[in-house]
């Protein structure tokens, strides 16, 4: 099958052009990055977006692996010179790796087996006799006789019988037709069993100790769940299917004539091979095909969830200061400038077994008054409630005193703080402090800029995601890179500020290159054109070409550096202002939509006279109308405080304000300021049917609860959003 085949192929599953797809897979081809393409080569790709480039970058891998894989086979079957035109136009029509592997399974090496020795026992043409079922009277003994040979170990005619049944089952589990039947059979009306190894023990998975769902309606979750449970060694797992469906099947297939006096030994052989060979390879495939599509769902949802959270808006222009609560170590308390910069911080006592309350009230009024802080971030970990309840009267304290001034704290979601605390990244960027002292920095940060600080942990270890330790972890880390590199990209880096661990996920750079970039930085100051990138050890042009119009330089030489508009369309743009007489100024640039739209102006006419394509151009205006705009600005903000609610405060019936902390496959986790997050179950989410929590809800979302159970004595909380 040749590319253009698979183009077309493409095309019709996507319900695309093949001309988008063929142009689609050339870019990727040639080493452009799927966020390059998607935002800069548009006129190539008829405006695709980055989810429908990588499902073809996906697919084009696929069909390209299969091709490979099929010549490979076709090779292999022609050397052993069974290659009939018949059996070579079904492999060539294969779509399916799977269906694929079913064809090749007879002609594919094999080690000793059953059949193999009967073969060597020279009982092979009694197989291939039995299984022509042409002859209708006589006894089957007396034709098995002639197979007798004590040499060959084959001592009486039943003997001759077993060996020959062994063949005729491997060729019915050899029979790409009865797999592909017998597994589309199982998919429909098999059942997925779990038995507790030990229905005494108490465990996490006591709900799944006598537990049965049909394959085909099974949830994902459940899958995650019991895969784990058969790893501790706590469940026992199967799958159950109708044994005479199957068998049934496989007999319609291979018993042609039943007045053949060899119709027993078909139908003992077929049970042979469907109990001994098909059945439990086809468990195999089904369990693996669960466990793949609970996999792609649980990360998905993890991709999802991540993606959310980068998104946050940051906090700008604030003073923060951060908090990692703790008892027996103390809290550590860190003040970071509007910048990031790290300005002070200390270890305080409030909890015990010192309960150094008066002290610690002490030392953070006084970095309050120092620095003029603004907002206080909790981490969410422990002592987290406890250290909320003394901030809060704090706060209260002092806007006693004074009522005008601005103070509010939030509880920040602290996971993977300790993880960066510990990293090589966080012993460069604060060589002369403890790690001890590293993640309070990190909890202030992740409230001013979320993307930017949590770009430097392990994606795993942001707590977002649900069995993301179970899951398959190659493919995990692949689709974290891909949602980070997404966000990174679509809200754009700040080049003189960004660290290397946010610009190495840059379109078109790598680790090396962005450490190159913080080096060149420190050691010849700030960037005053994007063209100096190229100065740069290790950016050559196709580099600049995939990172430039990523890269922001709010006050470089030349105001479109902070815009979104790549250089290679500069030239476009000088045009487009000159046309209107706007000068090469942000606030000028506002303007250029208002004359547009008195001019009436078409921009199929005005393309064409800057030299642009129609998308590029729409671009070119957006930018020129928000000049360094934020995607993430238009986000829900987060909610701050001034005071604290206890759960013992938490009436049914109540109604509140709340925070999505995390989104899971049966409802959503909400912070409303107590101890524990509330959760909001699925059912509760709508008056209508709801598949997926993501349908109505995100990480970061601020939606309206209200409180339907508290169980004070478990810390649960049962949240409606049916208000």
């Amino acid at each position: 099958m040749s590319e253009q085949e698979f183009y077309q192929i493409i095309a019709q599953e996507m319900s695309l052009r093949a001309i988008q797809v063929t142009s689609t897979v050339e870019l990727l081809d040639d080493g452009n990055t799927v966020p390059f393409i998607a935002r800069y080569r548009k006129e190539v790709t008829g405006k695709l977006d980055e989810e429908q480039i990588r499902q073809i970058e996906e697919r084009i891998k696929y069909l390209r692996m299969l091709s490979e894989r099929k010549s490979t086979i076709l090779k292999s079957i022609e050397e052993q010179g069974k290659l009939t035109p018949e059996l070579a136009e079904k492999i060539e029509a294969t779509m399916k790796l799977q269906e694929l592997e079913d064809l090749y399974l007879p002609y594919r090496p094999k080690k000793r087996t059953r059949a193999t020795i009967a073969k060597e026992k020279g009982l092979e043409p009694l197989a291939e006799l039995i299984l022509k079922q042409d002859i209708t009277s006589g006894d089957p003994f007396a034709f098995a006789s002639e197979y007798i040979d004590p040499e060959k170990g084959v001592e009486n005619a039943e003997e001759a019988l077993a060996g020959a049944r062994d063949i005729i089952a491997e060729v019915i589990s050899d029979d790409a037709e009865v797999r592909k039947a017998i597994r589309e059979r199982t998919r429909k009306i098999a059942l997925i069993v779990s038995t507790a190894k030990d229905p005494e023990a108490q465990s996490d998975y006591e709900m799944y100790y006598d537990f049965s769902e049909p394959v085909s309606k099974i949830v994902p979750h459940r899958i995650l769940a019991i895969n784990r449970g058969e790893r501790e060694k706590i469940l026992k797992v199967s799958i159950e299917v109708q044994e005479e469906v199957m068998l049934s099947e496989i007999q319609r297939r291979h018993i042609t004539n039943r007045q053949s006096i060899f119709r027993s030994e078909i139908e003992t052989a077929a049970a042979d091979s469907y109990k001994r060979l098909i059945a439990p390879s086809i468990e195999r495939e089904i369990r693996n095909e669960l466990s793949e599509r609970a996999d792609d769902h649980a990360i998905h949802i993890f991709a999802t969830n991540l993606k959310n959270l980068l998104m946050q808006p940051p906090v700008k222009d604030k003073i923060i200061m951060g908090i990692d609560p703790a008892y027996r170590t103390g809290c550590k308390v860190a003040v970071i400038d509007e910048t990031g910069k790290y300005l002070e911080g200390a270890t305080i006592f409030p909890h015990a077994p010192q309960n150094r309350v008066f002290e610690a009230k002490s030392a953070l009024r006084h970095f309050i008054d120092k620095y003029q802080t603004e907002i206080i971030a909790i981490g969410n970990g422990t002592a987290s409630r406890e250290t909320e309840a003394l901030v809060a009267e704090l706060i209260g304290e002092i806007k006693q005193e004074t009522p005008e001034r601005e103070l509010v704290y939030i509880i920040v979601n602290e996971a993977g703080a300790s993880v960066y605390s510990a990293s090589k990244v966080a012993k460069v960027e604060f060589p002369e402090l403890e790690a001890s002292q590293r993640g309070n920095i990190s909890i202030a940060r992740r409230l001013m800029d979320p993307l930017a600080e949590l770009v430097k942990i392990d994606p795993k270890h942001i707590g977002v995601g649900l069995y993301q330790h179970d899951v398959n972890q190659k493919n995990l880390d692949e689709a974290l890179q891909v949602v980070v590199e997404s966000a990174v990209n679509s809200v754009g880096v700040d080049l003189n500020t960004a660290s290397a661990s946010l610009l190495k996920y840059v379109s078109g750079l790598t680790s090396r290159t962005a450490e190159n970039i913080v080096k060149f930085r420190d050691e010849k100051g700030k960037f005053k054109n994007r063209e100096a990138l190229m100065s740069v050890a290790g950016v050559g042009a196709i580099a600049f070409q995939q990172a430039a119009g990523f890269l922001r330089i709010p006050d470089g030489d030349n105001p479109l550096d902070n815009t979104g508009i790549h250089p290679e369309s500069y030239d476009a743009t000088q045009k487009l202002l000159a046309l209107f007489n706007i000068q090469q100024d942000r606030t000028s640039w506002r303007t250029l939509r208002q004359r547009l739209r008195q001019e009436r102006k078409p921009l199929t006419e005005l393309a064409g006279q800057v030299g642009v394509g129609e998308p590029t151009l729409e671009d070119i205006l957006a930018d020129l109308e928000k000049p360094g705009r934020d995607p993430r600005d238009g986000m829900p903000k987060p909610i701050f405080k001034s005071d604290v609610l206890k759960m013992e405060d938490l009436r049914e019936g109540m109604l509140l304000k709340g925070t999505v902390r995390n989104v899971v496959d049966f409802g959503a986790f909400v912070d409303i300021g107590v101890k524990r997050d509330g959760l909001v179950h699925v059912s509760e989410m709508a008056d209508r049917y709801i598949k997926n929590p993501l349908e109505v809800v995100a990480v970061g979302d601020v939606i309206s609860v209200k409180v339907i159970k508290v169980d004070l004595e478990r810390g649960r909380v049962q949240l409606s959003m049916k208000i």
